[in-house]
């Protein structure tokens, strides 16, 4: 039996030009990451130190590391107070439904933006919805208040020409769980919008073409097809978003209701909670272990997230 005299694959030398041209390309966003992402990680020993100002005429990382080591002390905070139960169940119950409201929405308007004939009233229609995600809480609580302020805000101004009373909006807590829902959607709808849109534009059109062949409607096109195969892309979005349930917009719950005392039971979330902590009584140790405690618990909640996931799909699992 002939032996066949296969070519040989040239071995890769060890460190080639286009190397050079990509480590070079990708420096800036490695220094970039390093020095903001990394490099302040330093300060996580904040949170298990009684931080003082030992020597002013040294640096801060000196006073850090001769300040007095108090342990898990500064994490006591979020568990002693009286109002703690309260803070959690609030800060997972909105997180929970902006998670779920965040993926069918967006899902629900990509699915609806892929079947438009008319791609210039469709990119006109991305950009007005992806608008809000530019805007920051500060302009947004300016157009809220101009809305529901309670002398001359627009809903208050047509209740009273109705003959009807008006509502003191900053101190309803009633009305504030669906207003806020409703703030988070519109605001971060339109990211979520183009995200899955462009994960249905990468479907190979020839699925679409034989399913009507076959006489699918749109409909069992979008459910047997477009879903499924934008799967991986739903669960990677709902992966990362569980690592952010133990965290709260903070702009949205303090800014947008004024900082309204009347509405703590609807507005009290881990967050806002942390800031009017600290700014009762000055301790930048509490918020350094309130940041490391969310960032640890959210990375736990990622990892199972991903853990369930790869056991029911592997395939679909980031991790």
């Amino acid at each position: 039996m002939e032996k066949r005299n296969l070519p040989k694959t040239k071995k890769r030398d060890r460190w080639a030009k286009r190397d050079t041209e990509l480590t070079l390309l990708t420096l800036p966003t490695v220094i970039w990451y390093i020095c903001f992402c990394y490099f302040p990680m330093f300060g996580i020993l904040m949170a298990f130190k009684n931080y003082k100002l030992i020597d002013g005429t040294k640096s801060f990382f000196y006073n850090l590391l001769k300040s007095e080591f108090t342990g898990f002390k500064n994490f006591e905070f979020l568990f002693t107070s009286g109002s703690g139960a309260l803070v959690v169940k609030l800060t997972l119950l909105y997180n929970i439904v902006f998670i779920i409201l965040g993926i069918v929405i967006p899902v629900c308007l990509s699915l609806m933006m892929s079947q438009l004939y008319s791609k210039r009233f469709g990119k006109v229609a991305q950009t007005f919805m992806f608008l809000p995600y530019f805007m920051s809480w500060v302009v947004v609580t300016y157009f809220v208040f101009a809305f529901l302020s309670p002398d001359k805000g627009l809903i208050n101004t047509m209740l009273v020409n109705s003959g009807k009373e008006a509502i003191r909006w900053y101190q309803e807590p009633k009305y504030w769980p669906v207003i806020l829902v409703f703030l988070s959607q519109w605001k971060g709808m339109g990211y979520g919008m183009v995200v899955y849109l462009a994960s249905i534009t990468g479907i190979d059109g020839t699925l679409y073409e034989a399913a009507m062949i076959d006489g699918a409607t749109k409909f069992q096109q979008a459910v047997k097809i477009t879903l499924p195969l934008m799967k991986p892309v739903i669960i990677m979005m709902f992966i990362l978003a569980m690592g952010g349930l133990v965290r709260s917009d903070f702009g949205l719950f303090y800014q947008v209701t004024k900082a309204s005392d009347s509405l703590y039971t609807v507005t009290e979330t881990i967050d806002v909670f942390i800031y009017k902590m600290i700014k009762t009584q000055p301790n930048p140790n509490m918020g350094s272990a309130a940041a490391f405690l969310q960032s640890v618990v959210g990375c736990g909640l990622i990892l199972l997230s991903n853990w369930i996931v790869k056991k029911v799909d592997n395939d679909s699992a980031i991790i």
